[in-house]
């Protein structure tokens, strides 16, 4: 069963089944219970009733027993034999004996037992009933031919002249059988209908609940189909889960629209820029193929390094968006920038270096990637200041701070942002001899992110620019991708 709709409408359906199954049996045993003992009050007084003659000294002869068609009567002395019985009681099961006839040898109370109770000057001798709750049993008996259920109660009498005798009356059970058959048929009746509202209204709620989804299914299909990531999935007016569901599909929508864009833009870029340095390798090579006194072997090597070069910042931006995450061993940034600039002998202006505080400056993460970091931040100081370059390392709020700092131009607030996006050089740096490929700053702010850090541009204070790397510290917290910075 693939629809949502039928699976919840049968769902539902099995549910208000299983209850209903459970609640109309819990009525019928109840219903079935308050009769039943309505039968057995009846009984109880029935058999109380002729109790208290047989108390009173009434002989057996004399026995009122009541309506002989609805409350049948049976009475036994300890013996178990029948001493008094209905007229019309036939046949009787449930009661301990199915005689219905009196033994003929049952005692009787004689005129001469009465006068020798008068003779004393008395009343005749009084006998009780048991104030104990009598027994009851369910059973069946025949009274003029009719043969039914009944409930029958228990109930000791005991006489003048010390005898126990048990009275059985009976109520009939056919208004309690006749009800409960009424009730479950009843229940029988309605309860297929009462699943058919219940599953006809589930379908017709959850069809309408999941129209939405459907509208957004069809639209991602359309896109699927065209490719047009700037389409949008429908966003209902309700707060529900569906809601949100169209608003986060549009959120991803709009954040994979933006990937591939920059996707694009990046291989675009990347063509281009790798076409120059290629085209000119080839260029020298065949001009030094057919003129070898003219090839330009300097050139071909700076180009074939300028190459080498932007190829690995490639392969490492490709690594950084495939999400692999950096090393987790414990790096000293201070050692780290100290050997860093300790190898750039060949540096326009030599780098001052300056390390504050005591203690080890540490964070986890890549050293490699962290030594890139520092790289291009010098390379990018070297390629814009006139007469000085500085890299101060720092402690600041558990946070390790490296400040690289030139004496150039600085960078316009307005273009503060686009510095970091690759590709992109300002206006004074388009120059291939004076700058990269625009790599360099974009590497920077995304390992920085990777690590959980953050990389800005402001102005120092001597002027020029001033670039700030903030890391957490090796006894803060792990690092975690996704804080942005601020490539020039």
């Amino acid at each position: 069963m693939r629809s949502v709709r039928a699976r919840a409408a049968l769902g539902a359906t099995l549910v208000v089944a299983i209850a209903l199954t459970a609640a109309g049996l819990a009525v019928l045993m109840v219903l079935r219970g308050n009769l039943t003992d309505r039968a057995g009050l009846e009984a109880e007084v029935a058999a109380r009733e002729v109790a208290g003659q047989l108390a009173l000294g009434a002989t057996y002869a004399e026995l009122e027993l009541g309506d002989e068609d609805t409350h049948p009567v049976q009475v036994t002395d300890e013996q178990g034999r029948v001493v008094a019985a209905s007229k019309d009681l036939e046949a009787i099961s449930g009661t301990g004996t199915a005689t219905v006839v009196p033994m003929p040898s049952a005692p009787v109370r004689s005129p001469g037992d009465d006068d020798d109770d008068d003779d004393d000057g008395g009343d005749p001798a009084r006998g009780e009933v048991s104030s104990d709750p009598p027994d009851f049993v369910n059973g069946s008996a025949t009274v003029d031919g009719d043969t039914a259920d009944y409930r029958f109660a228990a109930v000791e009498a005991t006489t003048g002249r010390d005898v126990t005798l048990t009275v059985h009356a009976g109520a009939p059970l056919a208004a309690e059988q006749e009800a409960v058959d009424t009730v479950g048929t009843s229940m029988l009746t309605g309860l297929p209908l009462m699943l058919l509202v219940v599953a006809g209204v589930t379908w017709l709620v959850t069809r309408r609940a999941l129209r939405p989804v459907e509208g957004i299914r069809r639209e991602m299909a359309a896109i699927t189909a065209s490719e047009d990531l700037s389409r949008r999935v429908p966003e209902p007016d309700s707060r529900d889960e569906i809601a949100r569901l169209a608003r986060t599909t549009n959120e991803t929508l709009t954040v994979l629209e933006a990937s591939v864009d920059r996707q694009r833009r990046f291989v675009a870029d990347a063509s281009h820029e790798l076409r120059s340095p290629i085209a000119s390798l080839r260029t020298q090579l065949e001009v030094g193929e057919a003129h070898p006194e003219l090839l330009d072997v300097p050139g071909a090597v700076a180009d074939t390094v300028r190459l080498q070069a932007l190829a690995a910042d490639l392969l490492l931006l490709a690594r950084l968006d495939a999400g692999e995450r950096p090393g987790r061993t414990a790096v000293g940034v201070g050692a780290l920038v100290r050997e860093e600039v300790s190898q750039r002998t060949a540096d326009r202006i030599p780098p001052e270096v300056s390390v504050a505080g005591h203690g080890a400056l540490e964070v986890v993460g890549s050293r490699g990637q962290l030594a890139r970091v520092v790289g291009n931040l010098l390379d990018n100081a070297q390629r814009h200041a006139e007469r000085s370059v500085a890299v101060s390392v720092r402690e600041d709020r558990g946070d390790v701070l490296v400040e690289v700092a030139d004496d150039g131009a600085g960078v316009p607030e307005a273009e503060r942002a686009r510095i970091f996006e690759r590709f992109v050089r300002l206006d004074d740096a388009r120059s291939r001899d004076d700058g990269g490929a625009g790599l360099g700053l974009a590497i920077a702010r995304d390992v920085a992110s990777r690590h959980g850090g953050t990389l800005t541009v402001g102005e120092a204070p001597g002027g020029g620019a001033l670039f700030t790397l903030r890391l957490p510290g090796k006894a803060g917290t792990e690092p975690e991708p996704g804080r942005q910075a601020g490539n020039r």
